[in-house]
């Protein structure tokens, strides 16, 4: 463990043949025989950390009674909720504001399908989470991409030239990443403001994924869209949830607040009519354990994320300087320009997964801006992250 700390971040856990899908689609994913094949899995967005005791625990007391039937969320589920909110980030929400989402990508498509017709469009600021492309495309939408752009200190910005160019009278929702993945922006309040200002003045709905809201790093603060303005709280819908910051992802425990009386009424509505708000028994269970008592488990998992980040930082500018690692504002996940090795798409590939023996995410997946790029996920103990850099630079050198 790490030293004075009260929870085990060295220890590997092996997740293999339990149905993680890090592990169980390597076959699929690359040839290999077997999902314990002789590579370093660090692609999909969760940790190969042991999920909370007091989370784990919580749920064992639920399974000590006999009888698994139709049960309401308890009583506390959204005060809890908006307690770690207003405590963590200082935005004062009201538990109304609150409804059960089965994954933040279903909420997308929930309001997707409720808001936009077939005939209008959808904004996203790529490189992105390649769902929110997905999911517009998949239900018939057309997407309209509002790049980022790189400033002069080497940090994506928004470039509002551009929306302003590509948002015509058709576009009806725009997708913001917040904090932003795989970049790992921590979007600024003035920034925040100025979009949800151009958005609310174009009856543009503004749907805030803050998954990775309380991950940030470094002392760093995240900062809600729906907070930051009148018109912001006005347009927008946002959705968060415990899972990424304490590896609960296969519980699913996703939610979405809207401050809009009208958006709220419509939105809510329409997913109580399809019983898409209801949790199954466990969620709001493993929600109010994460909510609180992980003060502690979320300190000392970043502290441990952050010496990651700075460790494969330090380690490709020391011995891999082709390969410049973004240093991420918030969350595990590390953003890796490759460009300066000159490989096109499939001999990058081959490089990290035939050579290096390391499966991390694609950057092309990622839209325009993610040519050349690798997303690695660095929520893993630290040996498993030294291994996998040492890995990578034998396959570097070998070039």
């Amino acid at each position: 463990m790490t030293q004075n700390s009260h929870f085990d971040f060295v220890t590997p856990v092996d997740r293999h043949y339990t149905g993680a899908i890090k592990y169980c689609r390597i076959p699929a994913m690359t040839g290999a025989e077997s999902e314990d094949a002789d590579l370093i899995s660090l692609w999909i967005a969760d940790m190969d950390f042991p999920t909370p005791d007091f989370i784990i625990d919580a749920l064992r007391r639920r399974l000590d009674h006999p009888v698994l039937g139709y049960t309401d969320p308890p009583v506390e589920l959204w005060p809890t909720v908006s307690r770690w909110i207003e405590g963590l980030h200082g935005w004062k929400t009201e538990t109304e504001w609150f409804r059960f989402v089965p994954g933040i990508v279903k909420g997308i498509g929930f309001v997707l399908n409720r808001f936009v017709k077939e005939d209008e469009k959808v904004i996203i600021q790529p490189p992105v989470y390649h769902p929110f492309r997905m999911v517009p495309e998949g239900n018939r939408r057309q997407v309209v991409f509002n790049p980022l752009k790189i400033n002069a200190e080497g940090k994506y910005e928004m470039d509002f030239d551009h929306l302003a160019e590509v948002a015509d009278e058709k576009c009806r929702l725009l997708i913001l990443c917040n904090p932003h993945n795989p970049g790992g922006v921590l979007w600024d309040a003035d920034t925040l403001r100025r979009l949800a200002k151009f958005c609310h003045e174009r009856g543009i709905i503004v749907i805030s994924d803050e998954i990775h809201s309380d991950m940030a790093l470094w002392g760093q603060r995240h900062i809600p869209f729906a907070s930051v303005s009148p018109e912001a709280a006005e347009c927008s819908v946002t959705f968060g949830s415990p899972s990424k910051t304490f590896n609960m992802a296969g519980v699913v425990s996703s939610y979405a607040i809207v401050p809009s009386e009208k958006l709220r009424k419509a939105l809510f509505e329409w997913m109580d009519a399809n019983e898409f708000a209801d949790p199954n028994i466990f969620s709001p269970i493993a929600t109010i354990a994460a909510f609180t008592h992980g003060a502690e488990w979320r300190k000392e998992m970043l502290a441990q994320i952050e010496r990651n980040v700075n460790f494969v930082s330090e380690y490709c500018k020391a011995e891999i300087p082709a390969i410049r690692p973004y240093h991420p504002e918030a969350s595990f996940l590390v953003w890796l320009d490759c460009t300066d090795l000159g490989l096109d798409h499939d001999r990058l590939q081959d490089l990290f997964v035939k050579k290096a023996g390391l499966l991390l995410n694609d950057g092309e997946m990622f839209g325009p801006g993610g040519e050349g790029h690798m997303r690695l996920n660095v929520g893993a103990p630290a040996s498993v992250i030294a291994e996998a850099m040492r890995r990578l630079k034998a396959a570097v050198d070998s070039l």
